[in-house]
């Protein structure tokens, strides 16, 4: 199963009445799962769950310092959107440390539009935007390792 395969499989289930689709082969489980209280879902989660669970133990600490200052402004602008990791693995702002980020503060996104890459098993995973507006506040610094669902920019919904 190919990154697009999974993107089109995403957005299956965001459009219709699924709340969770599983597929298992024998080289990996990919699991997704609509949750009614987040307001945008993100792109594939195809991590092996053995190699994911170990990951999880190894980064709580550094995982967990970025959360809590993303929950404060959160509460203060109830219409900011917040797009969240769907997976473990390392944060990157722009696909080459020599090039521009993909998205700064005050730049307008598309859906659609990649904002970051997460590194995950060597591979790196282009993370879209599923909401249009302007970028607020990113919460991760660039090269650090995030968890699944963690908060990684504040977006303003156009």
């Amino acid at each position: 199963m190919d990154l697009k395969e999974i993107q089109a499989l995403i957005k299956f289930v965001s459009t219709t009445g699924v709340d969770e689709v599983e597929i298992t082969r024998k080289d990996f489980k990919l699991s997704i799962k609509k949750n009614a209280v987040q307001v945008t879902s993100m792109a594939p989660m195809a991590i092996p769950q053995q190699i994911a669970m170990p990951a999880a133990p190894t980064t709580p600490v550094v995982a967990s310092a970025p959360e809590t200052p993303a929950a404060a402004p959160a509460a203060k602008n109830d219409n900011l959107v917040t797009i969240k990791s769907p997976m473990v693995g390392t944060f990157y702002r722009s696909s080459n440390p020599d090039i521009p980020a993909f998205v700064n503060v005050g730049d307008e996104v598309k859906s659609g539009k990649v904002v970051c890459i997460i590194e995950a098993m060597k591979l790196f995973n282009e993370i879209e935007s599923e909401v249009s507006g302007r970028i607020i506040k990113v919460l991760v610094e660039n090269a650090t390792p995030v968890e699944y669902d963690q908060p990684l920019f504040l977006v303003e919904p156009a």
